[in-house]
């Protein structure tokens, strides 16, 4: 019997907090690097980057999933956590290999999907809503603390030290999930023949998008999704960056800023969200945090100076309550048989904003020239960066302009929530639903009702 123990979900809570530690370590040496390695369009770059690793993860992501169930869940763990830090010891050895390493690593860098089809194999379905959010609250946790620690590393022993404990980190998880991470799929629960159990139908990543116009309410919803979460898959890709690059932040002051927004997310998503919910209801919760959105995003849009970017990025602690009351209204609306194909389509959606967000802010950055052509040479930038970074703002209207298009964006996004009605139910369509399910079902998939609760939806909610 490999690993130690019968199979729990405190496994895959020590292979997600280990492997996004060690990416959370290097926060602050990454933003260095990437513009030295990219000094002229370091912006666009980085959203090429992103963008490419976001699309290829969301191609490649229902593909490992099916292949997971024939194969067992175990060894896609190891190859989704080996892939994905491949590209940490790279940094100091080769930076264009490390970016380019990274690009092509997100065909496995869906860890998440793997670990959450391994949680709902060990537990029952009134278990895994708690489950989910012990693995959610351990990815919040590692980057809560591991930004800061890689700074204060960095700044006190050099970058080289960073990289090199980052890859010991990875190195542990993935040696944790060679001897300890036992295999939670059983043998009987596996397809007999290698012939049949993948069928393209089944890695289809745009499987799920074909079927939004099914049902007026459903297109709402995923419409609201679209256009809220490109500017916010965009913003993740280069918000850090630019708050070191363009608004002069330190590397421990970006650490503490990640700090801060975690916790404050936190509180948000648990406390503020469970009162909001009782007392204003579903609608106007999600309505509620489009509002934030878009007042952070105009915020980070027109601020030009440190203190506003922290004032917004309160802000958008409060914004984070959107995603958790969508969710929750989709549950609430839709029957158990349409959950899996309602959530899937959202999730889909998602997966699609992580790849176009970061390559559409990476253009709108590069057609407004927000760059820093002049930018002195690294050794002496301590204090002249600062000068020529607030130079390059008093020259500009519009020191953010992509943050500006996302406030637009989800505005739209606002304006169509507020068709989507408080009250509904699906009951009424659940013949056509099955119907159309049944048309892209798989013949011995064993994941079919825990796809029924896609657990993907619970990915970036932190």
């Amino acid at each position: 019997p490999q690993g130690i123990g019968s199979p729990s979900v405190y496994h895959a809570v020590i292979v997600i907090f280990l492997e996004f530690f060690a990416w959370g370590l290097l926060a602050a040496p990454t933003l260095v690097v990437l513009h030295e390695t990219f000094p002229k369009h370091t912006f666009l770059m980085n959203g090429l980057i992103q963008g490419v690793k976001g699309l290829l993860s969301f191609l490649s992501a229902p593909l490992i999933g099916a292949l997971s169930d024939v194969w067992g869940r175990k060894s896609f763990l190891l190859l989704t956590v080996f892939f994905t830090c491949a590209p940490i010891p790279l940094m100091k050895i080769s930076p264009w290999w490390y970016f380019a390493v990274i690009s092509v690593s997100g065909v496995f860098a869906v860890t998440f999907s793997v670990v959450f089809a391994y949680v709902a194999d060990i537990t029952q379905e009134h278990e895994r809503s708690m489950a989910y959010g012990l693995v959610s609250a351990t990815f919040a946790a590692s980057l809560v603390t591991s930004p800061a620690i890689g700074a204060y590393l960095g700044r006190v022993y050099g970058d080289s030290l960073v990289v090199v404990l980052a890859t010991a980190i990875a190195l542990l998880d993935i040696c944790f999930i060679l001897v300890a991470v036992p295999e939670s799929l059983p043998e009987k629960m596996r397809p007999a023949s290698w012939g049949a159990p993948i069928s393209w139908e089944q890695a289809d990543p745009f499987a799920s998008l074909k079927k939004v116009g099914q049902d007026s309410i459903v297109l709402l919803i995923c419409i609201t999704v679209f256009l809220s979460y490109l500017p916010e898959a965009g913003q993740y890709s280069s918000f850090f960056l630019y708050l070191r690059q363009i608004m002069g932040f330190s590397s421990e002051s970006v650490a503490a800023f990640i700090a801060v927004l975690g916790i404050l997310s936190i509180i948000a998503q648990t406390i503020v969200l469970s009162l909001l919910m009782r007392s204003i209801g579903n609608k106007n919760t999600i309505l509620l945090g489009l509002g934030f959105q878009i007042l952070q995003l105009a915020w980070y849009g027109f601020g030009s100076e440190p203190w506003m970017m922290w004032a917004a990025g309160a802000v958008a602690a409060m914004s984070s309550i959107t995603f958790p009351a969508v969710s929750a209204l989709v549950s609430r609306t839709a029957d158990a048989d349409q959950q899996g194909v309602v959530q899937g389509m959202i999730t889909g959606i998602r997966g699609l904003c992580n790849g176009l967000g970061p390559a559409l802010y990476g253009f709108i950055f590069y057609i407004f020239h927000v760059e820093l052509n002049e930018l002195p040479m690294p050794e002496s930038s301590s204090g002249g960066s600062v000068v020529t970074q607030y130079h390059l703002q008093q020259n500009s209207i519009i020191p953010g302009p992509p943050f500006l298009f996302g406030a637009c964006s989800v505005l739209l996004a606002l304006l169509v929530a507020l068709f989507i009605p408080e009250h509904t139910n699906l009951n009424v369509r659940s013949s056509n639903w099955k119907k159309h399910c049944g048309s892209h079902g798989h013949p011995h998939s064993p994941q079919a009702p825990g796809e029924a609760k896609e657990p993907l939806l619970q990915d970036t909610n932190v």
